[in-house]
């Protein structure tokens, strides 16, 4: 005889729950729901007022990160950031210099400036501009689709804050790495650690939520091949983005629910020590 499936949660489609909201008695997973004077209930029940007698905080409705749901466009944390790499790509072709002022680069002299420069030279600050230049339009339009196809799900699924904070932690892992490992007089641009931070953190993500994998490792096996055999590209970005958003990812959706805050600020936390190490030591090797 066949087992019966359990049912899913009704806002976490994928993830098998035996619990229902006492109320509506919808399926809730135990990301979503909260505790009541009899059972447990949902997000959408305790905000119309079922009086758990919790703090308000704890009866708001939360992602599976344990971020707040907030109000308004899903997407508008994801919108804003490419509206800040188009607006970086237009300056840039408006004004060019720009170009060397801002990529990043360990140690060299740059005849367009007629100055050495770099990360080592104290312009730590290309570790983050650099991640949102783009000269080739095919360049930035690939890395924008990838930062809005994967993204917005994303955002949805951690909350603004988090995303955010795995968006330019991978960034900055992927310009760290490429520091520390790349050419000092090899230049290097574009929000590709970034997106494969956001690679990272989505099989995290689908794998916690027990999704079918298979198109999303098809996805990390295409840009790996791409990324070694595909000339003038910074390898070094792609890596160190790819596992910097994997840790932090783990951090926020990989564990309990009693230890996720924890653990969330102990990944991002990893993550900008082991950053600040490798530009701390790359620095110290070429002074």
């Amino acid at each position: 005889m066949e087992q019966a499936q359990a049912p899913s949660c009704y806002r976490h489609p994928g993830v098998e729950t035996g619990i229902r909201c006492t109320r509506c008695e919808r399926p809730i997973c135990p990301d979503c729901m909260v505790e009541a004077s009899v059972g447990f209930q949902c997000p959408e029940c305790v905000r119309g007022g079922s009086g758990t007698g919790h703090a308000p905080s704890d009866s708001r409705p939360r992602t599976v990160a344990g971020g707040v749901i907030t109000a308004g466009d899903p997407q508008l944390i994801t919108k804003i950031l490419i509206a800040v790499n188009l607006a970086m790509f237009l300056a840039v072709r408006a004004k060019p210099e720009l170009l060397h002022q801002l990529d990043l680069i360990g140690l060299a002299f740059v005849p367009q400036l007629g100055e050495v420069v770099g990360v080592a030279d104290g312009e730590w600050y290309r570790l983050v501009t650099a991640a949102f230049l783009h000269w080739e339009i095919w360049h930035i339009g690939f890395n924008m689709l990838g930062v809005w196809w994967l993204g917005g799900p994303l955002e949805a699924a951690l909350g603004r804050a988090r995303y955010l904070a795995l968006y330019l932690l991978s960034a900055l892992a992927g310009s760290a790495f490429t520091y520390l490992e790349a050419d000092l007089n090899s230049p290097s641009l574009g929000a590709s650690g970034a997106v494969f931070g956001l690679l990272g953190a989505t099989v995290v993500l689908m794998r916690r939520l027990k999704y079918d994998m298979r198109p999303v490792m098809t996805l990390l096996v295409l840009n790996l091949v791409l990324t070694f055999f595909w000339d003038n590209i910074a390898w070094q970005a792609h890596i160190g983005g790819l596992v910097a958003g994997a840790v932090i990812a783990y951090g926020m959706v990989g564990v309990p629910r009693e230890r996720r805050r924890v653990t969330q600020w102990a990944a991002c936390g990893l993550i900008v020590g082991l950053t600040l190490a490798a530009v701390v030591l790359r620095t110290a090797a070429l002074s």
